[in-house]
């Protein structure tokens, strides 16, 4: 179980990483990517975990991300739905892509009132 002060040092790192990206003098524009690319998923997976077990506090579209993503778990990309009287659609969004950006790595999912 990660705690808070993982959380920091995993963003401390993160932006040590963007960092050297951006001081970075030479002619290689994927120097460092690996490295940026796992200390963001880190973030995410820690952010992610702790939201979960109630250390940090979850934003009100997460929460009702949550509440949608139960009420419909197979919902596919563009689905429409009626909660509280208002509409949501939802929608798919790549977090990581492949260097060519051909190939998307990992999805994000949210709901999107309309």
């Amino acid at each position: 179980m990660p705690t808070l002060d993982d959380l920091a040092a995993a963003q401390s790192e993160l932006r040590r990483w963007d960092d050297a990206f951006a001081n970075d003098r030479s002619n290689n524009p994927n120097k460092y990517e690996a490295q940026r690319r796992d200390a963001a998923a880190l973030v995410r997976r820690i952010e992610r975990e702790l939201k979960d077990e109630g250390l940090l506090a979850k934003t009100e579209a997460e929460m009702l991300n949550e509440v949608l993503d139960r009420m419909y778990p197979n919902a596919k990309s563009k689905l429409i739905v009626s909660h509280n009287g208002k509409r949501y659609q939802s929608r798919y969004f790549p977090v990581v892509q492949s260097r060519s950006r051909k190939t998307v790595k990992e999805w994000g999912h949210t709901w999107d009132e309309v």
